[in-house]
């Protein structure tokens, strides 16, 4: 994240550890062409310069001797005895890490993301609700589906995944979600229909004793009403 002109905070260390990078890493990769000459050799992929970038970064960067401090950088950190808040599940901690989100709402084949379909069981109960994907820009396969702040479920792309939801799966949870709703409504209705009975069978007034009449509102009403 670039700073604010004049508000250099920050600034002077992210800036020394590239410079550590371009001096001490990238003049020993592959391909690596600099103000000083080129380096001979086939270019790099992304994954193999990131397994070459941390092999750097742990084997190398911490464990070398600090001029100032006299310390590896890792040994220093060891010897401070500071211990991290870790999250209570793999699913929170995927909402700290994957800060990639994007709204989508729930069709009935799926979510639709990057002209891929994703799709979980689970999701048969949220058609047309609005929900946050969060995903690993590096890895397609699988999103977080996450509904009003909570997790939800992990949905899969099964071309990229290699993993196939059959349409049997597909109908079987649209099917119980259904039985669900009309569980439900069926519920529902046999509280209604217990009120009813209940009001229908008080008795009526006597016909010698007058019908006390009904009291009047001292709220104002409405002719609509």
């Amino acid at each position: 994240m670039f700073s604010w002109p004049d508000h250099p905070r920050g600034r002077g260390k992210i800036e020394r550890f590239f410079r550590s990078v371009e001096q001490l890493l990238l003049p020993h990769l592959p391909g690596f062409v600099g103000e000083n000459g080129t380096t001979g050799g086939p270019l790099l992929s992304l994954s193999a310069f990131d397994a070459r970038f941390r092999t750097w970064l742990l084997d190398d960067y911490h464990q070398r001797v600090h001029e100032e401090i006299k310390e590896a950088p890792q040994a220093r950190w060891e010897a401070g005895g500071f211990l991290p808040q870790m999250p209570e599940s793999l699913e929170q901690l995927d909402l700290l890490l994957l800060h990639v989100a994007k709204q989508r709402r729930v069709q009935q084949d799926g979510i639709h993301f990057q002209g891929q379909r994703y799709f979980d069981t689970n999701l048969a109960a949220y058609v047309g609700e609005d929900v946050t994907i969060r995903y690993d820009p590096r890895d397609l396969a699988v999103i977080r589906i996450f509904y009003q702040e909570r997790f939800l479920c992990r949905a899969v792309c099964p071309e990229l995944a290699g993993e196939h939801i059959s349409l049997k799966e597909v109908i079987q949870a649209r099917k119980e979600q259904r039985k669900r709703v009309r569980e439900g409504i069926k519920e529902r209705l046999s509280v209604v229909e217990q009120f009813q009975t209940s009001k229908s069978s008080e008795p009526l007034p006597s016909p010698i004793e007058p019908a006390v009449p009904p009291t009047t509102p001292r709220l104002k009403r409405y002719y609509n009403e």
